[in-house]
């Protein structure tokens, strides 16, 4: 039988929950440079590709060996970030979730499976380890209603909860995106609150850290990771 959320349907114009985990749920993340690589490599496709100065980079006398190579690799990369729209975000020792807005109905799934293998390469050659990194190819469920989608970001935020991490000050999450501590250019949190505003609640840290249970309502749990 297929493991849940493995058979993916795509559709343009639509959100998503992005998630996997590790092989046998062995860490992904060992020390905050790979929480720091895994988000480099995220924002350098939902970043705009400034081509011209990656061109100017690689023309210019005065650019090191190391800066022409790297500007070359960015001009090669494909970039989505005129396709693809990051919502929300949460790294967790063993696994991530990705909440994602695609227009284009196959760049969520050539997006992945580039990301998933550029970061694995690096993982393996930093720890000297071959085989997969991830339990399977990453998992993909369309979120459908509203009320998905504000309380998927709230599953995805309170995850560091799991392990006894105040919220507010879990460095691996968009939650500070989200009480306006930090900016991020390819994080777009006001889309979820712009929706918010809907709901009546006096504020989004109040929704997500209220103690209601609702990832236990079936509306919430077919979107989210099977422990």
């Amino acid at each position: 039988m297929p493991a849940k959320n493995s058979i993916k349907e795509f559709i343009a114009d639509s959100y998503y929950h992005i998630y996997n985990r590790g092989v046998e749920k062995r860490r992904i993340f060992v020390d905050e440079q790979d929480h720091g690589v895994f988000l480099k490599y995220l924002g350098e496709y939902l970043t705009p590709k400034d081509e011209a100065y990656l061109r100017d980079v690689l023309t210019d006398f005065h650019s090191s060996p190391k800066q022409k190579a790297d500007a070359a690799k960015m001009l090669k990369l494909n970039n989505f970030s005129d396709t693809v729209t990051l919502l929300a975000y949460c790294q967790m020792p063993n696994h991530f979730h990705l909440l994602v807005k695609q227009t284009v109905a196959t760049s969520i799934d050539s997006l992945m499976n580039s990301f998933s293998t550029r970061y694995s390469m690096y993982f393996n050659k930093r720890y000297k380890r071959v085989g997969h990194l991830f339990q399977g190819t990453y998992k993909a469920v369309l979120v459908k209603t509203e009320a998905q989608l504000l309380h998927l970001t709230r599953y995805i935020h309170k995850n560091p909860a799991s392990k006894g991490v105040p919220l507010q000050s879990y460095p691996h999450s968009s939650y500070k995106n989200y009480l306006n501590m930090v900016t991020t250019g390819w994080v777009k949190p006001n889309e979820i609150l712009n929706h918010f505003a809907k709901t009546g609640y006096n504020s989004y840290r109040e929704f997500v850290e209220s103690n209601i249970d609702y990832d236990s309502q079936d509306f919430v749990k077919e979107l989210i990771l099977d422990e």
